[in-house]
């Protein structure tokens, strides 16, 4: 949720040996650099996980905002904040999603938000970027790894500039407290632990 592209630094910024010329910096990404707002209008984030051992259950959280810095030539100085809703989960089915916001699960009245602070962020590839960071459920704190592609740069016809990223990750539920299960008699269980998180972000650039 952040572009990690690299930025070039001064003197002052940073010991001569580090600096980045302006050789190593595209021009169209150091210019993408600034401050930006999640658009959760147009922007999801998601999750997947395996149901009674034969097929998947995705949902999606409707309310969540984010902000983002974004710097163009230092992947180092970019950075990502989330805020989920509990609340607004939805699956498609009401008796679902009521037992995922009871105590089984995610308990919303006494844990109403999911967080998400970035600490670090990386270049992986051509445009593929991971950033890493505090993952809270539960006030539960755990480190997450989040790789994403970034899929482009526009101007919308409001005149919004917008940047967007899609990515995923992986995490097992029960290292947040969300342990309830039940047995199948042919063996396994309900619900995995393994869930896949999946996000599709629209953010627009702040004056």
């Amino acid at each position: 949720m952040a572009l990690f592209s690299r930025r070039n630094r001064t003197a002052d910024a940073a010991p001569a040996e580090s600096a980045v010329t302006t050789l190593d910096v595209d021009p169209a990404l150091a210019a993408l650099t600034g401050d930006y707002l999640v658009d959760a209008a147009h922007s999801s984030i998601g999750f997947t996980v395996r149901h009674a051992m034969v097929t998947n259950v995705r949902g999606s959280f409707a309310r969540h905002e984010g902000t983002l810095h974004l710097d163009g030539r230092d992947p180092a100085r970019s950075t990502a904040s989330i805020d989920v809703e509990i609340a607004s989960v939805s699956t498609g089915i009401a008796d679902r999603d009521a037992h995922l916001l009871g105590s089984d699960f995610f308990d919303a009245e006494l844990y109403p938000r999911m967080t998400f602070r970035s600490t670090s962020a990386a270049r992986v590839g051509a445009d593929t970027y991971r950033i890493s960071g505090d993952l809270t459920i539960k006030d539960v704190t755990r480190p997450l790894s989040i790789d994403l592609e970034f899929t482009g740069s526009a101007t919308d016809v409001y005149g919004n500039e917008r940047v967007g990223f899609e990515g995923s990750a992986e995490i097992l539920r029960s290292d947040w407290g969300l342990t309830w299960n039940a047995a199948l008699e042919a063996g396994g269980v309900m619900v995995s632990d393994k869930v896949k998180l999946t996000f599709d972000i629209s953010a627009i650039k702040q004056a």
